[in-house]
């Protein structure tokens, strides 16, 4: 596995957190295997997560009314993107394996990691109609939702109050990182560390540290709603 590249999207406050804890043991875990580990620490690097006109460097496609998805596409087509956004696609276009590590909020991710989707994965770079899903540009590379919860595993069983958890996968998995062509893995997820014993959390660990051992050797879930709904 040396030499190959791993990109972790990492989407945390707090160093010391159990999140914090799962990325560095992927960093530590992947460098073992000789992979190149790069790192977007959001909240350190203050990502912005607006889409807004400062994305556009210069000129506007259409100046007489504003459309993100037409003017941002049309900015990474003239190289004419803003620079942050630029060095994130060519951490991704680098990564074989993009690794994304957050705690779930509402039933999704971080509205910084969402900002992170909703400005680096544009069309021209990620996906062009109709090169999505299975064809989406992205289609070479791995990626991985890694994960914490507040509630526990039984709440988000299929018969537990907030639902089965795939119910919750669906539009992260299916329609952000298969609509790019990802070939996705399948998630790992802690489930409540809040709320479980210290010997419990190491175990979450402990699984995580295994896991990635093998993780070049995973075939990827499938990515459909038969899947997903059965």
């Amino acid at each position: 596995m040396a030499g190959r590249k791993v990109l972790i999207i990492y989407a945390h406050q707090e160093p010391r957190s159990l999140n914090g804890s799962l990325k560095n043991l992927a960093v530590e875990e992947l460098s073992k295997q000789g992979c190149n580990v790069t790192i977007s620490d959001l909240y350190a690097m203050q990502f912005e997560p607006r889409a807004t006109r400062n994305d556009i460097i210069g000129s506007l496609h259409n100046s007489e009314h504003f459309d993100y998805g037409v003017e941002s596409w049309e900015a990474y087509k003239r190289r004419c993107l803003a620079s942050d956004l630029i060095e994130e696609q060519r951490k991704v276009q680098e990564a074989e394996l993009v690794i994304f590590q957050f705690p779930l909020y509402w039933f999704s991710m971080p509205a910084i990691m969402k900002g992170w989707m909703d400005r680096v994965l544009v069309q021209g770079f990620a996906h062009n109609f109709p090169q999505c899903y299975d064809d989406g540009l992205l289609k070479n590379k791995l990626a991985l939702l890694s994960f914490t919860t507040g509630g526990d595993e039984e709440m988000f069983s299929k018969g537990g109050v907030s639902g089965d958890i795939r119910y919750l996968l669906w539009p992260m998995q299916h329609g952000i990182m298969h609509f790019c062509g990802f070939k996705v893995l399948a998630p790992q997820i802690c489930f409540a560390p809040e709320y479980v014993s210290e010997e419990k959390r190491k175990e979450m660990l402990t699984s995580w540290a295994q896991r990635l051992k093998t993780i070049w050797e995973e075939k990827p879930i499938n990515c459909t709603p038969e899947w997903y709904f059965k």
